[in-house]
């Protein structure tokens, strides 16, 4: 993250390590329910939030929830469109766009992700290395035969600049290092759009791509494609919340510093951040921060 905006990281934490904070659940009807945005991954878990705190089931408070992807929703909450996002970290764009408007940002882990990389179920690798994947992103490393696989190509698909797990990307996984520019038909627009050319990318298995656990397993879904292991540990429930699997990350609670204590938007992230908001977040299938 960008040195040059404040960026607030707030946990709070229960005796044995569970992740609350002492909150009652703020009430809200439909109409009352603060403006919400965020990426598209979180969905489930807005939803499944405003539908706690309104009583409302989730078919009928889904009309009011609208996300717009990260990106957009990031601008939004910082020209006031919206008043709290669910969202992945954000980029040095977005953190830029907030200095220049003179925004300070909350940023808040409130639930547990991994990012991971999936290839082909046909494809013999069944695990990379960080070191591997970094090397591949670079171009040091181009066919499946150098890391175990058959004799082919790689085929290395990434999302846009400044979409989620792009970013993600960039600072979990290729850190200080500089992917190289694929070719725009290895651009995906969408997660699922780039789980999709993976699993069908020439009828052949030399793909790899990434996107979050939550997204992949949970939301998408592609019987042609497996998730592989990095450094050894396979991306799982237990793995992600035990901090065994190496490439951990998490989803923000994302408002403007200038907040009021007490207001609405506080309320909201401080009640996720109890026992009631984290087992309700582990029942819409994500993994409780820790």
């Amino acid at each position: 993250m960008s040195k040059s905006i404040l960026i607030t990281i707030m946990i709070c934490i229960l005796t044995f390590g569970m992740t609350a904070c002492s909150s009652k659940r703020p009430e809200f009807t439909p109409q009352n329910y603060i403006r919400v945005d965020g990426s598209t991954v979180t969905i489930p878990l807005s939803e499944a939030i405003a539908a706690a705190l309104t009583g409302e089931s989730i078919e009928s408070i889904r009309p009011y929830i609208l996300h717009n992807k990260t990106h957009s929703a990031y601008v939004n909450l910082i020209d006031g469109k919206a008043d709290l996002i669910f969202v992945t970290s954000p980029s040095e764009e977005e953190l830029e766009y907030a200095e220049k408007k003179n925004v300070e940002l909350e940023v808040i882990p409130i639930v547990s992700e991994a990012f991971v990389f999936l290839t082909h179920r046909d494809n013999p690798v069944e695990e990379l290395t960080l070191e591997e994947i970094q090397r591949i992103y670079s171009g040091e490393i181009t066919n499946w035969s150098e890391v175990g696989g058959d004799d082919v190509p790689i085929v290395a698909y990434q999302r846009p600049v400044n979409s989620g797990s792009q970013t993600g990307f960039l600072e979990l996984v290729m850190m200080d290092k500089s992917p190289v520019d694929p070719p725009l038909e290895q651009i995906q627009a969408g997660m699922g759009e780039l789980i999709d050319a993976v699993a069908t990318y020439d009828n052949k298995p030399d793909a790899i791509g990434y996107s979050y656990y939550y997204f992949v397993v949970d939301m998408w879904g592609n019987e042609k494609v497996k998730l592989l292991k990095v450094d050894g540990i396979y991306p799982d429930q237990e793995t992600i919340s035990s901090g065994d699997y190496p490439i951990r990350t998490a989803y923000y609670a994302v408002f403007r510093k200038s907040e009021s204590v007490g207001s609405d938007v506080r309320n909201v992230v401080d009640w996720i951040l109890t026992e009631e908001g984290q087992q309700l977040a582990e029942e819409a299938g994500y993994v409780k921060v820790k």
